[in-house]
């Protein structure tokens, strides 16, 4: 076991070999080296502190993956500070909850993707930036938020920038902060990241230094690292993929992260070629865009060796596609959730192609894995289905301010049940065969049904709603809104997206309909999701002639 806090880490990998390159943006040759980056997360640390940010406080960080955005996340680990992640793709719903829910103090962010405007966005919930001097901000809605930060040189109304932080940061004693790392330990959260659960609800997952420094280390040792491997990064920071299985790995063994700001398949392509990097990861649909791409056939590949598959359940022949056409030989695959910092098990890069293929490999080291009778909670034999269930130093410190909710996901044996469906195979390898809880996972983003059923239930045309998984060729599933009307009432499809529209996430509206008069019930009046997804695949299907 590592037994070293975040900063720990960086410093002994930066006195390793400071001249090594940390981080590369290739489509604008961006380069820090290890010695340069630890010097910038001093500064901004040192800003961040001039700014009142202190111990135990919970920073949001909302943004793609901009240079800076690691530097945030470090700055913060320096001053004992907690980095919540933001999902990119949040609404004014979705943020306006994460900021009460974590008591953000101070929320930093980039400009937006696509159709939203992060600025805007949070004057809208925080009409008072624009009238109240910058560090003595008084939200009516948030009484914890002080400062809110743009992640860039450009300079908004009741906004710090990054450079005047830098510069703020220059009258701060370096002392002061070495005196708060040194307060700092492992078993500290350094990190939240933000899941919903069944209940629609979502819930920060605290996780600490010893959670995600040990897991990217396994998860890492599992391909072979080095601090040779120069790792291609076109996954989002604000999730387990990108920070644990990514920036954990390459860190844990001194090598080179290869980022990308937001995925696209083109950059990620000349990126491997200019930078002859050893792995790339992604979920399925990253790897299908890239393989489809029309110039893919113009790039190097040569030098790939590995990466990882996640995120969603990865097709047998897409896998094997990529091993040989990307010449991802040791391609591997990581099953977990958020909640075990996210890696429970991964297949191995000398395992056969088939295994890797085919499953989900095996434990992680230090991590028991067992798969529980959902009814009796006792444990499965091999080849008999129940849930994944797994302890160890991987499982998280609870979810923030939810007790209850905690204690529900960890049984009385420091169990954390994952809420997926799996099977042991007689070599030890795990294969998940489907889910207890009706998560939607549609290219690789989860959606909770719950989640969307408590926000649509709202409008005043629908009496009730289920919303479930529909089979999906391109996506794996999509999500389905199953709706019973008030009598006399009319709804549209239409209508239910402009209800979605600027409120939740895109990737959560409904993509399939269907209106009917009762939902398929047990005989003791439970509602059948199995069979809404049923009904609506086999609809899409010889009704649509969709796949």
């Amino acid at each position: 076991m590592i037994e070293l806090t975040l900063n720990q880490l960086l410093k002994e990998k930066t006195a390793e070999n400071p001249k090594q390159e940390f981080m590369i943006y290739a489509d604008r040759n961006l380069r820090f080296t290890y010695e340069e980056f630890n010097n910038r997360v001093d500064d901004l640390a040192c800003g961040l502190y001039s700014l009142g940010v202190k111990k135990g406080d919970n920073v949001g960080i909302w943004a793609t993956n901009v240079p800076d955005w690691l530097t945030y996340m470090f700055a913060c680990a320096r001053l004992g500070a907690v980095a919540v992640t933001v999902n990119t793709s949040y609404k004014l719903h979705e943020l306006e909850y994460l900021v009460k829910q974590a008591d953000l103090t101070t929320l930093c962010l980039s400009d937006g993707v696509k159709d939203s405007n992060y600025v805007s966005m949070i004057k809208e919930l925080v009409p008072e930036l624009d009238t109240y001097e910058r560090g003595c901000l008084k939200s009516a809605r948030f009484p914890f938020l002080k400062n809110v930060i743009f992640m860039g040189p450009e300079k908004f109304r009741g906004l710090y920038s990054t450079p005047e932080l830098l510069l703020l940061g220059k009258h701060v004693d370096i002392n002061i902060i070495r005196e708060i790392e040194a307060s700092v330990t492992p078993d500290d959260v350094v990190n939240m990241q933000y899941t919903s659960g069944t209940t629609g609800f979502p819930k920060g997952v605290m996780l600490t230094s010893r959670n995600i420094i040990n897991n990217g280390f396994s998860i890492g040792e599992s391909m072979r690292y080095t601090n040779k491997e120069r790792v291609c990064l076109p996954v989002p920071l604000f999730h387990c993929f990108g920070i644990v299985l990514g920036v954990m790995a390459i860190l844990s063994h001194g090598a080179t992260h290869v980022l990308l700001e937001s995925f696209d398949p083109l950059v990620a392509l000349a990126s491997i070629q200019k930078e002859k990097c050893t792995a790339i990861y992604g979920v399925p649909t990253m790897y299908i865009a890239e393989l489809n791409h029309p110039m893919f056939s113009m790039f190097d590949m040569s030098t790939l060796r590995t990466g990882i598959m996640a995120g969603a359940g990865c097709p047998v022949e897409l896998m094997k596609t990529v091993m040989d056409k990307m010449n991802m030989k040791e391609i591997t695959s990581v099953y977990g959730l958020t909640e075990t910092s996210p890696g429970m098990t991964q297949s191995r890069w000398n395992q056969s192609a088939e295994v890797r293929a085919t499953t989900v490999g095996y434990e992680l080291p230090d991590i028991e894995v067992k798969v529980l009778d959902p009814e009796t909670n006792e444990e499965c034999p091999v080849g008999v289905q129940g849930e994944m269930c797994c302890r160890g130093y991987n499982i998280m410190k609870g979810y923030y301010k939810m007790p209850e909710a905690t204690a529900e996901i960890i049984d009385e044996n420091g169990f954390l049940h994952s809420g997926d469906l799996g099977v042991k195979g007689e070599d030890g390898n795990y294969r998940i065969t489907g889910r207890i809880k009706d998560m939607i996972i549609r290219g690789g983003e989860n959606i909770y049904p719950r989640e969307l059923e408590e926000f649509l239930i709202d409008m005043p045309q629908i009496k009730d709603i289920q919303v479930a998984a529909v089979k999906d060729k391109k996506y794996g599933e999509i999500t389905g809104a199953f709706i019973i009307l008030h009598e006399g009432e009319k709804l549209t499809e239409e209508d239910v997206i402009e209800y979605c529209r600027g409120k939740i996430s895109k990737y959560k509206w409904p993509q399939f309909f269907m209106f009917l008069k009762e939902f398929p019930m047990t005989g003791s009046g439970k509602i059948q999701k199995f069979k809404l997804t049923e009904m609506g695949t086999k609809y899409r299907k010889e009704v649509l002639g969709i796949e």
